[in-house]
């Protein structure tokens, strides 16, 4: 094993796994996936340009040509572990083989290494939310942006399954069948408006999961008799005793938050609106918002359907933990992989490079002895060859 030292924290990088464990451990992954390209002998491997492609995304890579430079820039130090007989693939190469590859092959994979390093999901909050990619859209084809479901267990620092959605009226179908890959036991599952139907909810609650759903006025009749009664309850609880209430206020980025959460019994409503239906309900949350901005003041109140009991201070915590999918994982793909104003779009391409995108994100979440930005972690591992193998230690260790 190696030892590399930061200068700057004085911190030592661990057992660094020699080129041996990489070679083992990366390649027996890449090497299940099944070659796209024709039966005749090929001039570049599939396993080597897929394994190329991972440690350009690692080092920062956006597109084909990046894949190229990473590859001749580190030709000398791949070569101690991958067989390159006639070089670096060209751009062109890696972009027609991100093209055919079925992206199911590459999330098998993926789900199969996290399955081997995540820990059990009881007592997490379990985040599902899609994304657009905006730039994948194709007018002159007609082929809309791409959407992804993503799953995001916020304490494990893991995005744990995606589901490809063709536009967001169609993420109402894609969530059942992102939920049956995951074991949910013991886990509080948050979804946003869209999530929020009886049949989902059923699927939850089967799979021995509790919910915190946001309700809006998609289900119009349920959330004026939320709204109205509230206001009533708000004045002149039944029972106050069992109403739960928690008031939080927040200072910062030039703003002062006042943050008020109840937490109701649905048995202080009368009969709610289908409650039948709404299997495992037991409580109505109510979140207010008021912003103190130098020139405006706003106030925004949201419900939210939840099966664990009248909590305001545990139920007002999983609602901010929910909060964690759109800052931890979508903000990371969008600034430090810039996701949105990628333009690629043949193909399989921009379902793949999303593939890559998010496996390079939970890799680089899993290398701890770096304290730096996700930025600053791509430029060390483009860099320094032995802080790119710590990173590969996360397959190492799957």
């Amino acid at each position: 094993m190696v030892e590399a030292k930061n200068k700057k924290t004085g911190s030592q990088f661990q057992s660094i796994p020699s080129i041996s464990e990489v070679q083992d451990n990366l390649l027996s992954y890449v090497e299940e996936i099944k070659d796209p390209r024709s039966h005749q002998p090929q001039k570049h491997l599939l396993k080597n340009i897929l394994a190329i492609g991972i440690l350009a995304v690692i080092a920062g890579a956006e597109g084909w040509e990046d894949m190229e430079n990473y590859g001749l820039s580190k030709y000398v130090w791949l070569k101690e572990f991958l067989a390159l007989p006639n070089g670096i693939p060209s751009d062109d190469t890696f972009r027609r083989v991100f093209e055919r590859i079925n992206p199911l092959e590459l999330e098998r994979i993926l789900a199969r290494w996290l399955q081997s390093i995540m820990r059990s999901l009881v007592g997490e909050v379990v985040s599902i939310d899609g994304k657009c990619l905006r730039g994948s859209y194709d007018r002159e084809k007609g082929i809309k942006a791409l959407s992804l479901l993503t799953v995001w267990p916020g304490k494990q620092q893991l995005i744990l399954g995606k589901v490809k959605v063709q536009d967001k009226s169609n993420e109402i179908p894609a969530i059942p069948t992102l939920l049956k890959l995951l074991d949910l036991q013991g886990a509080v599952v948050t979804i946003d408006a869209l999530g929020t139907q009886v049949k989902i909810v059923q699927q939850i609650q089967a799979q021995k999961a509790d919910y915190v759903l946001a309700l809006k006025k998609n289900h119009s009749t349920l959330y004026t008799q939320i709204e109205e009664e509230f206001e009533s309850l708000r004045k002149s609880p039944s029972n106050p005793s069992e109403v739960s209430y928690e008031q939080r206020l927040e200072k910062g980025h030039h703003r002062v938050e006042k943050r008020r959460v109840w937490a109701i019994p649905i048995s202080q409503f009368t009969h709610l609106h289908h409650q039948e239906q709404w299997c495992g309900l037991q409580t109505i949350v109510v979140v207010e918002r008021i912003r103190h901005f130098s020139n405006k003041t706003t106030r925004e109140v949201q419900f939210y359907l939840s099966s664990p009991p009248a909590n305001a201070s545990l139920l007002g915590k999983i609602i901010r933990q929910n909060w964690g999918i759109e800052n931890q994982v979508h903000w990371a793909l969008d600034v430090t992989f810039n996701e949105d104003y990628c333009r690629i779009r043949s193909g399989h391409t921009p379902h793949n490079l999303s593939l890559l995108r998010r496996w390079t994100l939970n890799v680089l979440r899993q290398e701890t002895t770096l304290r730096r930005s996700l930025r600053q972690k791509q430029k060390r591992a483009a860099m320094n060859n032995d802080y790119m193998t710590t990173v590969l230690k996360a397959f190492c260790q799957a």
